[in-house]
């Protein structure tokens, strides 16, 4: 008896496990979770094949591949098999030669060096001097801070300045996912957003992530 109820035990918590485990397939398989980034990233996956988005950028780049899913997002495997499939290309830069290093072990284990171009170059200095059309931009650089309000000024002005360096080059059909912004003091997005919402924006969706459309 004592072990059939043990049994049963281990069977509901993997159950329970399972129900918050939340998936992008069919785009990568279920024994990766996205957590609370989960909705945002679908979305903006929906959105990017709706708008045909041929030109994605990241500034940050996913440091641990597909490693961590669920606690940093691995967005640039996430946007980076996107692109694959559909005939797109994503360009993610990092200030941080590690970074770029960590990232680029998983879009060569993923075959995505057609489809991806990392650059190791302060962000700002890039989307300042990117060449083309931006269809998609998101923003996830400059680390932030639970409690050090310097570092969250910081971040927050850095992520604002990256979206006005690449402001004029963004098309009408673009979206932006900025990271991190359900944190202390608005996190990484709370200048950026309140920006881009004086300029025309609104808000698509907000979570952890907060997701903008142009006002067309």
């Amino acid at each position: 008896m004592i072990v059939l109820i043990g049994l049963l035990l281990v069977i509901a918590y993997i159950i329970y496990k399972k129900s918050k485990w939340k998936t992008l397939e069919p785009l990568l398989s279920n024994k990766f979770n996205f957590g609370k980034r989960q909705k945002t990233f679908q979305r903006t996956l929906d959105l990017l094949l709706e708008k045909k988005a041929t030109c994605l950028i990241e500034t940050g780049v996913a440091r641990y591949g597909l490693k961590n899913s669920k606690s940093d997002g691995a967005s640039t495997a996430v946007f980076g098999l996107w692109a694959k499939e559909n005939n797109a290309v994503l360009h993610g830069v990092d200030v941080n030669a590690e970074s770029i290093s960590g990232a680029y072990n998983v879009i060569k284990e993923l075959d995505l060096t057609e489809s991806v171009n990392l650059i190791n170059e302060d962000s700002i200095k890039f989307l300042c001097n990117f060449e083309g059309d931006v269809d998609f931009l998101y923003l996830d650089s400059y680390d932030y801070h639970k409690y050090n309000k310097t570092i969250q000024e910081k971040s927050q002005v850095h992520h604002l300045n990256e979206f006005k360096a690449i402001e004029n080059k963004i098309t009408s059909r673009a979206i932006v996912l900025i990271d991190d912004c359900d944190l202390p003091n608005g996190g990484k997005g709370k200048k950026v957003v309140e920006y881009m919402v004086s300029k025309g924006w609104s808000i698509d969706m907000q979570e952890y992530q907060i997701l903008l459309v142009r006002n067309n």
